[in-house]
């Protein structure tokens, strides 16, 4: 399946965490925090302002992001657990 965003919804598929301390104690699942790290999988096309201009998204594909805790929406793509959000819930892209 081919999935698109869009206006200013981004794709995005979590980064795993280690499940492991510096010292090496292993965190069991149900202890671990989602991970707040994700990669752009796609991004749509943009907003639309005055006049019907399109204003493009700052994000793009196979960039490296922080977003909030509680952001986006869950879904699954090909069996595949991913997040949908906005542009506007991305804190940062990391470089």
């Amino acid at each position: 399946m081919k999935f698109r965003p869009l206006h200013d919804r981004v794709l995005v598929k979590r980064i795993e965490s280690d499940a492991k301390t510096k010292g090496g104690i292993i965190i069991p699942d149900t202890a671990q925090e989602k991970p707040m790290e994700g990669k752009v999988i796609a991004v749509g096309a943009g907003n639309r302002y005055e006049a019907g201009k399109l204003v493009p998204l700052d994000v793009k594909k196979n960039d490296r992001i922080l977003f909030g805790k509680w952001s986006g929406t869950e879904v699954k793509v090909d069996g595949e657990d991913l997040i949908i959000m906005k542009e506007s819930d991305i804190l940062g892209i990391i470089e």
